[in-house]
């Protein structure tokens, strides 16, 4: 098992933390990390966009001149793609831009980049992290002490305060257990994890 330091809020370490094997130490596969990156990124456009064609611009029904005498190009209409407020040459037109992942897919992609996070020392476990109240300065120091500019931050999901003390950090997201993905974890230098997020994150994803 990868044994990692644990810190507290000031960011001194407290102790060791054990991570499971089979989440944390998983091997890298890079091109299932790729596939489900393209797949999140394609999954958050909303495929509304909308132009009309040639045929469906209103108007262009006559023929704007004769067709020869007059020394200019011939036109057959003012709706043809070259003129102004004419349609437009293949017009995007709405689609559904999703890409389906199967579940071991899934899996196997979110172990790879949690395991990258520790090869490359990039995860921080702390002992605990929990506020009375919301206080995003509180929080601006904590990331200080750690050193941890850019980071993704899973927290327990009912701890509003710490996710009101996070929101309004910039470089910085706060995301559930289960809520994390690949796109975030490769996107942010830092993985900041509570030991009892990280016992869940063995426990959910094992």
């Amino acid at each position: 098992m990868p044994t990692v330091d644990m810190y507290n809020r000031e960011g001194k370490v407290v102790g060791k933390y054990e991570l499971d094997d089979n989440v944390f130490a998983h091997e890298i596969n890079e091109p299932v990390v790729h596939s489900a990156v393209v797949a999140y990124l394609a999954n958050q456009r909303q495929g509304t966009k909308s132009t009309k064609t040639r045929a469906e611009v209103r108007g262009g029904g006559r023929k704007p001149r004769p067709q020869k005498g007059t020394g200019r190009s011939r036109q057959g209409s003012t709706r043809s793609p070259q003129w102004v407020g004419g349609g437009v040459v293949f017009a995007p037109k709405p689609r559904d831009f999703s890409v389906r992942m199967n579940k071991k897919e899934k899996r196997i992609a979110l172990k790879s980049a949690l395991s990258s996070k520790v090869a490359d020392n990039n995860i921080i476990v702390l002992d605990e992290l929990a506020f009375n109240a919301p206080k995003t300065q509180d929080m601006v120091r904590v990331l200080g002490n750690l050193n941890a500019e850019k980071a993704l931050l899973v927290v327990p999901e009912c701890d509003t305060n710490t996710l009101l003390s996070i929101r309004n950090i910039v470089g910085v997201k706060a995301a559930a257990v289960n809520t994390i993905n690949v796109y975030d974890i490769i996107k942010y230098e830092k993985f900041i994890v509570t030991k009892d997020c990280a016992d869940k994150i063995s426990e959910v994803y094992a």
